[in-house]
């Protein structure tokens, strides 16, 4: 299955990357034509539900399918595993009335979600500091006020899920909510694009007095941080395997390049400081595998996997600035042209050191959490 995914990928989607790069209808049909294939070669949804129409694959088994799908920042969405995260919390906190009416056209492909949480001016690793508000109305419906930036996909959305108080004051950690927002209400307002290193994709949205129906809260009132912190782990772990995708791709190029340019004192391959790139590069990509598995392992049996997501999310991130940075090096100039992806797949390692929390928080998370465990009773956390 991995094999046939990789095909896929390399055959279909990386063809269709510079349209689907420029958004537009372009490459709203150019992705609609390869989802058809998608689920013509049996290739669709593979990690969604087999009762809304998924494949039905546990964490475990997808793992591999992932880090195939995640080679092309476009392989997940033509692959129909894009929504893995919604439609898990969907099916685990969302009432009967969210479930019924979204999870099918979820894994179809017809609705589309986005998540809200960070907000302008808020830090993003300080969520309780959240001025998105949501006030309950006399006929139990919600009405929604606030801002949002750095929402992926959020001009092509139908649902987008907002972190908001319900009650309390910023900086407290309850009273937070998580409500499920179609963007069609009146209110709500693409701002602008907020292009990352050059591309798009991520946007500015206002809620303005959204109204919301009142069993589109998802799990308890006041409980976001639970639901989120679920998801979180899920995410992170799940752009880890992506990541290991895209710098396998990266490290592919660097070795065609290395095996097939010639120098003017010979062939690359030969050159001891290519051959450091090749070796550093592959030491990287074999040392931060066995942390996401372990990750994957963790989560997929219910286990506490906030230090593994974070070692793994940090590890890889770096991992794919590493690599993608060699294979440029190798490329020389040609590697900062528009002729390779490299450019595109350094952007994503750069920016993976900020995604879903900065390397900084992870480090500190990680590190509280492993201190914890000295100089008390308690074991401390194997090494």
């Amino acid at each position: 299955m991995r094999e046939r995914i990789t095909r896929f990928v390399q055959s279909g989607v990386i063809p269709y990357e510079p349209v689907l790069d420029a958004g537009g209808p372009p490459a709203a049909a150019a992705l609609d034509e390869l989802r058809t294939r998608a689920r013509e070669a049996g290739l669709w949804a593979l990690p969604l539900p087999r009762e809304l129409g998924g494949g039905g694959l546990d964490l475990r088994a997808y793992a591999p399918l992932a880090e195939a799908e995640g080679a092309s920042d476009h392989g997940p969405a033509a692959l129909g595993s894009a929504p893995l995260l919604d439609v898990t919390m969907l099916a685990r906190h969302g009432g009967a009335r969210v479930r019924e009416e979204y999870l099918a056209d979820l894994v179809s492909g017809r609705t589309r979600t986005c998540y809200a949480m960070t907000e302008p001016d808020v830090p993003g690793t300080a969520p309780a500091l959240t001025g998105t508000r949501a006030e309950r109305r006399a006929d139990g419906s919600w009405r929604v006020s606030g801002r949002k930036w750095f929402t992926s996909g959020a001009a092509g959305a139908d649902l987008v899920t907002v972190l908001a108080r319900t009650s309390g004051s910023a900086g407290e950690r309850a009273g937070l909510s998580l409500l499920l927002v179609p963007t069609g209400a009146p209110g709500f307002r693409v701002v602008r694009e907020l292009p990352v290193l050059g591309a798009g994709g991520q946007y500015e949205i206002e809620l303005d007095g959204v109204v919301v129906p009142g069993d589109h809260l998802l799990g308890e009132p006041g409980g976001a941080l639970a639901v989120a912190g679920e998801r979180l782990q899920l995410g992170r772990t799940l752009r880890c395997l992506r990541w290991l995708g895209q710098a396998g791709r990266a490290f592919d190029l660097m070795c065609e390049r290395a095996a097939t340019r010639e120098g003017a004192r010979g062939p690359l391959r030969d050159h001891q400081l290519v051959q450091q790139h090749v070796f550093d590069s592959l030491l990287a990509l074999r040392a931060t595998r066995p942390l996401v598995q372990q990750a994957v392992e963790l989560i997929a049996s219910g286990q506490d996997a906030h230090v593994e997501v974070g070692l793994a999310k940090v590890a890889a991130a770096r991992m794919l600035q590493q690599v993608t940075d060699s294979a440029i090096q190798v490329h020389g100039a040609a590697g900062l042209g528009p002729d390779t992806p490299l450019p595109a797949l350094f952007r994503g390692g750069r920016a993976a050191r900020i995604l879903d929390g900065p390397d900084e928080l992870h480090i500190t998370s990680v590190a509280r959490r492993v201190l914890r465990g000295y100089g008390q009773d308690s074991s401390p956390i194997p090494g």
